[in-house]
């Protein structure tokens, strides 16, 4: 079976399964993270509160947590919900966002490493910070480098902690430390919208559910969202149409949509 047969019949199987996705995210994103996963989908959950992370953890298929908004309340339901979900074999996805601006995103981005991730989902800056105080590459939240420049270093913290890397960038890098898959879908004005990194790590958690091999489950993720963004922006006039745009091609996505996928 191909990369377009195996990524449809994951995506066949992740609609019929509807899986809940618990998100403790940043505000930013919270709205539209929910509804890509609902368009693609799956179902959301925006719960961050200590007082019932771990119940809800314990309710979904998989957890995702993404630091863009970080607080200190917030990082202990962070600690508390991941162990939650390694203590019920569930999937989980770190999206360390802006490790490497500032001291205190880079520590807790590497103490939430340290907890055996299924998959680390970040730009090349974020991946090289997690390695290194001396990445330098971090402006907010943005990464400056590509994603190549990331490659030796993903393979290295994959191979350290057990997990999946994946670098975003023009062209996603997936690996395991052993294998690596790139995926080449996507559209240079998906940069202009805030929040699309974020969707592709609710995304690579929802596919976790289905997809029992988790490089493949991750570059499946990247390709859908890739290929979404490729679509709505031939629909789009810019980045506010794209964003509507977006919603609905997940929504429709199907084989003749998928087999725009470029993965290798």
């Amino acid at each position: 079976m191909g990369h377009i047969e195996e990524l449809s019949e994951t995506l066949r199987k992740l609609r019929e399964l509807s899986p809940l996705v618990h998100n403790i995210t940043n505000f930013v994103v919270m709205n539209s993270t929910a509804n890509a996963l609902l368009a693609i989908g799956a179902s959301p959950a925006m719960a961050h509160a200590v007082e019932e992370v771990e119940e809800m953890t314990s309710l979904a298929h998989a957890l995702v947590v993404n630091i863009g908004t970080l607080s200190l309340p917030w990082v202990e339901g962070m600690r508390l919900a991941v162990g939650k979900a390694l203590r019920r074999k569930k999937p989980w996805v770190l999206d360390p966002v802006g490790a490497g601006a500032t001291s205190m995103r880079t520590r807790i981005s590497r103490e939430l490493l340290g907890m055996s991730p299924t998959v680390v989902r970040g730009n090349a800056s974020e991946i090289l910070a997690l390695a290194s105080e001396d990445s330098g590459g971090t402006r907010g939240v943005d990464s400056t480098y590509g994603s190549g420049a990331a490659l030796e270093t993903a393979r290295e913290l994959a191979k350290l902690h057990g997990c999946v890397v994946t670098v975003s960038g023009a062209v996603d890098y997936v690996t395991d430390g052993t294998r690596m898959l790139g995926v080449q879908n996507g559209h240079p004005m998906m940069t202009r919208v805030t929040g699309l990194g974020c969707t592709a790590s609710a995304l690579v958690a929802a596919f976790l559910t289905v997809q029992p091999d988790p490089v493949l489950a991750a570059a499946q993720a990247m390709g859908v969202l890739g290929i979404a963004g490729e679509i709505a922006a031939e629909r789009s006039a810019g980045p506010g149409s794209l964003q509507l745009h977006l919603l609905d091609v997940l929504y429709g996505m199907d084989d003749q949509a998928l087999s725009r996928l470029r993965m290798d």
